[in-house]
């Protein structure tokens, strides 16, 4: 028996892993668990040491990727055949113990929750160009529908006036970005076997209609993509909430995941674009002129890809604690 086995029960270790296959900004994964003790509860945590300071002063993205890997660990719970019992925000005064997850009574886990949880391990983000097939209407109103399930709006940017729109935000806020020495240099030092996978960047961030990262400094060499897939840059969608509290950013994670995995299920990706909602004034055009006054979590193109790599995730050595040891 592992040492890992020896100082957490099965269940916590099922959760923690499950947890730990979410999507985070550039795999920082800022997130630590915690367990109550003979499987009574499961704690998320946000770990301020691993929160991007440039590209998330505010902590935003933070609890949207502890949010997704709440997600994750309902499902883990769903699957272990019952319902999870969950406190958003339980430690007025801690505002990084961001949820509490228990097991409540017994219930099988339903078609589409263990569709999801077992996407989990297949979840991964793409950059650059997607397949010439589109994403069917019948599965995008799905995935609104998993959004609205968890109090969020999923917007498809379908009107050309209003991709258009979204194009240029996404330009001007990536060219804030480059323009910046200090994210530049924390964007590629996120690059590598801890972080963002070397091949999963090599395309030209400027390759499709919404321009991406350029982890790998590749504007530099080509200021100029060497070819350019407008057509294949995908469904833009974009994720809202009502608000812009701290509930409401768990709230998107949440519906994030949601979306996420049952695209997955059914053979759709996602690639992130939230940099215009990194510069402030930028996220306020975006509010005021695509997300009709909603607050924008996140921007995603939705495509099919056959692309895959290994993307490496902390076990739960390294995220997870035993009540007694968490530092408050």
């Amino acid at each position: 028996m592992s040492l890992a086995f020896e100082q957490h029960g099965r269940a916590a270790l099922h959760l923690a892993h499950a947890a730990s296959l979410a999507p985070s900004p550039h795999n920082s994964q800022p997130w630590f668990f915690v367990e109550e003790g003979h499987d009574h509860g499961f704690e998320i945590h946000a770990d301020r040491g691993r929160r991007l300071a440039l590209t998330d002063p505010g902590g935003r993205e933070t609890v949207i990727a502890c949010g997704a890997a709440l997600f994750n660990v309902r499902m883990a719970v769903r699957n272990l055949g019952f319902r999870p019992a969950v406190d958003l925000l339980p430690e007025f005064g801690n505002p990084a113990y961001l949820a509490r997850v228990g097991f409540a009574a017994h219930a099988p886990a339903t078609f589409d929750e263990a569709l999801m949880a077992g996407a989990m391990a297949h979840r991964h983000t793409h950059r650059g160009p997607f397949g010439a097939e589109r994403v069917a209407e019948e599965l995008l109103d799905d995935l609104r529908y998993q959004a609205r399930a968890e109090g969020a709006d999923l917007q498809v940017v379908d009107d050309a006036d209003q991709l258009d729109r979204i194009a240029d935000l996404v330009r001007t806020a990536e060219d804030v970005h480059r323009a910046d020495r200090g994210h530049t240099a924390e964007i590629a030092g996120c690059v590598g076997p801890a972080g963002v996978p070397a091949e999963a960047c090599l395309y030209h961030p400027d390759c499709v209609l919404l321009a991406a990262r350029d982890y790998l400094g590749l504007v530099r060499q080509f200021a100029v993509p060497p070819q350019k897939w407008v057509s294949r840059t995908g469904t833009v969608v974009v994720l809202t909430t009502p608000y812009d509290t701290r509930a409401d950013w768990l709230r998107a994670g949440q519906a994030l995941q949601r979306v996420l995995l049952y695209a997955e299920a059914h053979g759709v990706r996602a690639a992130f674009h939230t940099q215009p909602l990194e510069v402030p004034a930028v996220r306020a055009e975006v509010r005021t002129g695509v997300a009709f006054g909603r607050f924008p979590q996140l921007i995603l193109r939705l495509g099919h890809t056959t692309q895959t790599w290994f993307t490496p995730r902390r076990g739960p050595a390294e995220t997870l604690l035993r009540s007694d040891m968490r530092v408050r």
